[in-house]
């Protein structure tokens, strides 16, 4: 078979299996930014009014702990809004060691009964979805934790058994980074077992088109990660792994945690996770407005000026496959915005080439900001990190 008839196979095989997971599929199992850094950038205060697409809603309760005005969560996937749902009425109908169970452990020996506890509380779609999906939290079985669940979940599940299976001396040798108090030791620990991750089994796991699509990797942006790389997507995945296990702190780095583990722990998960943050939340929660549509389809519908957007890195995807509905996303973004609105974005491409032209012109970035806290990003799997204000 022709190198050229591969690649087209691979294209067709990635396009497919990513179609028919997005549309259909809970995807996120938890946030893949780092709320740290976008709580430093944006300012937020009680006067705030901040749009964030959900993913899986960690940071648009982190985000709760500013106290805005509003945070109107957008997701077009209904699936990341059910689990936004859900978090939001365990944490304020339940004890905390229920919620802590549910979504810090990722298991609950009577999951089904604490559910039916706050069922009603719930939206008719995302009693639907839970319905059938509960069970995710079921102790038993082979994966065990919430966190090796929905797509994103079962490629890290996959990635795991690459890893460990059969190797306890290799996962344990693993688990001591996160005792790690200093960058030394995190250095000296993963010089230790690099060369044992990386597999060729595992190496081609990461260029499979089914792998890329279930961790929610379009392939607009495989191949700006592979035109920008010169070794290609493996030496990213690589080198990505390397900077944020040997150069960033991993004594709080709860990202990287929960896959590898399968769980949070008390002093290593999200905010919302905390115990002396429960009754705040409990007092905040009715700020958090969820919309299952796109970012255009709320602006549109005139939801009035934000102060702060937070758009993760859905326009790599746009600017490849739906360039018209890119550019009216913008339109309405800066028609629902005023003089200082902040706008954080992410990319897997080194810059932000997929805004469209004629945008930038009534943005202003700040560079030497991003690129700082880049280099500090706990999860630290993206290409950029972008901060820009309305002019």
């Amino acid at each position: 078979m022709s190198e050229k008839l591969t690649s087209k196979l691979f294209n067709i095989g990635h396009d497919i299996v990513f179609k028919k997971i997005h549309g259909s599929k809970l995807i996120y199992n938890c946030c893949w930014e780092d709320p740290e850094l976008d709580r430093k950038l944006m300012g937020i205060n009680n006067s705030s009014k901040i749009l964030v697409i959900t993913s899986a809603g960690c940071n648009a309760l982190d985000y709760l702990l500013d106290e805005p005005a509003e945070v109107c969560a957008v997701d077009v996937n209904p699936k990341q809004n059910a689990l936004l749902e859900l978090k939001m009425a365990i944490l304020k109908n339940c004890d905390f060691d229920d919620l802590f169970l549910m979504f810090g452990s990722g298991s609950h020996p009577n999951y089904e009964n604490l559910y039916l506890s706050v069922r009603e509380l719930l939206s008719k779609p995302t009693q639907k979805f839970w319905d059938k999906k509960i069970k995710y939290f079921n102790p038993g079985g082979i994966k065990k934790s919430f966190y090796y669940r929905g797509t994103a979940g079962t490629a890290a599940w996959l990635f795991k058994q690459c890893i460990f299976k059969f190797k306890k001396k290799k996962r344990e040798k693993i688990y001591k980074l996160f005792d790690a108090r200093t960058l030394d030791e995190q250095r000296k620990i993963y010089d230790d077992v690099e060369h044992e991750i990386w597999g060729p089994f595992l190496l081609w796991i990461i260029k499979h088109p089914v792998t890329m699509a279930m961790l929610g990797v379009p392939r607009s942006q495989i191949k700006i990660i592979v035109d920008e790389n010169p070794g290609g997507l493996q030496g990213y995945v690589k080198s990505k792994l390397r900077h944020v296990l040997t150069e960033v702190p991993i004594h709080d780095n709860y990202f990287w945690r929960v896959y590898l583990k399968g769980g949070y722990a008390s002093d290593c998960c999200p905010n919302y996770l905390k115990e002396q943050n429960m009754e705040r939340y409990r007092n905040l929660l009715d700020r958090i407005n969820i919309h299952t549509d796109s970012v255009a389809g709320v602006l549109e519908k005139n939801q009035g000026a934000f102060t702060h957007f937070v758009l993760l890195d859905h326009q790599d995807w746009m600017a490849s496959h739906r360039p018209k509905e890119l550019a009216e996303e913008w339109r309405l973004i800066l028609k629902n915005s005023s003089q200082g609105t902040k706008i954080l974005m992410r990319s897997a491409g080194l810059n932000a080439d997929f805004i469209p032209k004629g945008i930038k012109s009534s943005l202003k970035f700040f560079p030497e900001i991003t690129e700082a806290l880049h280099k500090r990003d706990r999860v630290g799997t993206y290409g950029s990190f972008h901060f820009a204000e309305v002019i």
